[in-house]
């Protein structure tokens, strides 16, 4: 099977991307996580997002905060599918990141996800990889299985607390 990146701009953001990263390991994904500046080591972004392919991984994701450029210099070198993750930070909470994340030139897509929403980016990875990988697409249907369990619990409980 296809391994997924992680990719971070700053070794700071790590605690918005853990819930992700935790997501691929019970999915059983292999995952290399990075941390990778579009503007501090625009080579070592560019050498790594042109060698992904070979080195096995299926798809990237690239989360980053403010500018966000990482997930655009990490596509604009690789065909494999790039999944942007915006985090929040700075004065504009991760607006900022969001839109530069999902306003790429035509050509060149992100696949976007929500600001902080690290675990709908795993998902997302598992589900393309799911494609060509029927046990990996049995594993997310029991995730899914799971977290909708975990709802029905959640309401059962409260619906019981408030009688």
């Amino acid at each position: 099977m296809r391994k997924v990146a992680f990719l971070m701009g700053s070794a700071s953001d790590f605690p918005r991307v853990e819930k992700g990263i935790a997501v691929l390991r019970e999915l059983e994904i292999d995952c290399d996580v990075r941390v990778l500046s579009a503007h501090r080591v625009p080579q070592e972004v560019s050498g790594f997002s042109l060698n992904a392919e070979s080195a096995g991984f299926g798809v990237i994701i690239c989360a980053a905060g403010l500018a966000a450029h990482l997930a655009g210099a990490v596509a604009a070198h690789t065909i494999l599918p790039v999944i942007g993750l915006p985090l929040s930070a700075g004065s504009l909470q991760g607006l900022d990141a969001l839109l530069s994340t999902v306003q790429m030139p035509p050509g060149i897509p992100v696949a976007t996800v929500g600001i902080d929403a690290a675990v709908n980016a795993a998902v997302l990875a598992a589900q393309i990889l799911a494609l060509k990988d029927k046990d990996l697409n049995a594993r997310i249907i029991e995730f899914r299985r799971k977290n909708t369990a975990q709802v029905i619990l959640a309401d059962k409980e409260i619906r019981e607390g408030c009688r």
